[in-house]
């Protein structure tokens, strides 16, 4: 079982059910997936940076990422329907938690004038957002290979509708936020 989610169970759920009075464990917010995704701009010209980006979404995430593709055309961006324009992992259980674990206790403190994530970014239902801007603040990745820096986004889902519930959950779990 990973590390996270034994500390969910054994030490997030009673402190949680107590603070906001619930009756039952299953009420207590939970984290339901943590979605990963990497636009890469310059895939449009070139599709070896589509590659190289699902590569290295496959290792951080330690499971297959999916190629995305344009939904609609834009003219001022040259993008056509259909286009590939990025890599996205949707991660699930024993690697979500584990993905969390690594983020928190490796990836976050190696970020470059890291002073915490911001308390704003949730999004009235529950969920959480956040941006790191290069992805080789993750072990897994060689610097030595990479030929272009990436942007990653990270989207914590939760099973709450209430922001304050999604927030007590991450505080629970020490996501580093800003003071």
């Amino acid at each position: 079982m990973a590390r996270l989610r034994d500390f969910y169970f054994k030490t997030v759920v009673p402190k949680l059910k107590e603070e906001f009075q619930l009756s039952n464990d299953m009420q207590v917010p939970r984290f339901e997936k943590v979605v990963l995704n990497m636009g890469v701009g310059d895939g449009v010209a070139d599709s070896k940076y589509i590659k190289q980006a699902v590569e290295e979404l496959t290792a951080i995430a330690g499971q297959k990422a999916v190629i995305t593709v344009a939904r609609k055309s834009i003219a001022g961006f040259k993008l056509r329907q259909g286009q590939k324009i990025g890599a996205m992992v949707t991660l699930r259980g024993e690697k979500m938690y584990e993905f969390l674990d690594r983020l928190m206790n490796v990836a976050l403190p190696r970020v470059r004038d890291f002073r915490g994530l911001s308390k704003k970014s949730f999004d009235g239902n529950g969920n959480y957002s956040f941006g790191i801007k290069e992805q080789i603040v993750f072990p897994e990745i060689a610097v030595n290979n990479v030929e272009n820096i990436h942007g990653l986004d990270v989207v914590v889902v939760t099973s709450t509708t209430n922001n304050t519930h999604a927030a007590a959950l991450l505080k629970a779990f020490n996501f580093p936020f800003v003071a």
